[in-house]
């Protein structure tokens, strides 16, 4: 589960938004090697949001490394199986079945087939250098927690570009950049895994909204 490798040329940025709301949820990340922060787009990937901030506030991204990173491209994360920094299953895995709640709309939203959500293009965020972008196995509505922060501007990974890649955009990162360049930076194996582990130690999350409080299921 990723995304296309960086030797691939960008597309041209089309419509791509980059414009910030003060009412967005904020995601506080802690590694071994430093803190950074993200503005979480709920305001216009409210599914993907909600389903990251649901993971995070449950604690389940405490404790997992990075599994996948390469530099001037991406770092990617969220694989369940890399708690385990040498597990030849990292990359591979996602959250349980179940459901969130969308916090924008209130609705209960559902992760199945592996922990998988819905694709969500709708808004055109673009991959650029910052973003937090959701990974899937290249395949329709198989996302789950894996995602990935671009540390240059990959727009050839825009589900709304012309390439076969289809990765949606979620939040951006506000504070700490050097921080995510540098985990980009590591010295890895030949399969692009960190040779002295990164763990993200804890995800807490700040300024979440009130929120509505229906209970309709999404299917």
């Amino acid at each position: 589960m990723g995304c296309l490798a960086s030797t691939e040329a960008a597309a041209p940025v089309r419509e791509a938004r980059a414009e910030s709301n003060p009412e967005n949820p904020i995601a506080n990340f802690e590694t071994s090697l430093g803190s950074f922060k993200a503005e979480i787009f709920l305001d216009r990937a409210p599914i993907s949001a909600s389903n990251f901030i649901d993971l995070a506030q449950s604690g389940f991204y405490n404790g997992i490394h990075f599994h996948r990173v390469i530099p001037d491209f991406m770092n990617q994360f969220g694989c369940p199986h890399a708690k385990d920094p040498s597990s030849t299953r990292a990359g591979t895995g996602g959250p349980p079945d179940g459901t969130f709640k969308n916090l924008k709309t209130g609705v209960t939203e559902r992760r199945s087939n592996g922990g998988n959500i819905k694709d969500e293009h709708t808004s055109k965020d673009s991959n650029v250098s910052g973003s937090l972008s959701m990974a899937n196995t290249g395949t329709k509505n198989s996302g789950g927690s894996q995602f990935f922060i671009n540390v240059a501007n990959n727009q050839n990974l825009d589900w709304f570009s012309p390439g076969p890649s289809k990765h949606p955009v979620f939040g951006r990162i506000t504070e700490g950049m050097d921080i995510c360049v540098a985990i980009s930076k590591a010295n890895t194996t030949d399969q692009d895994r960190p040779v002295t582990p990164i763990v993200m130690k804890s995800i807490a999350i700040s300024n979440l909204p009130a929120g509505p409080n229906t209970e309709q299921v999404q299917v």
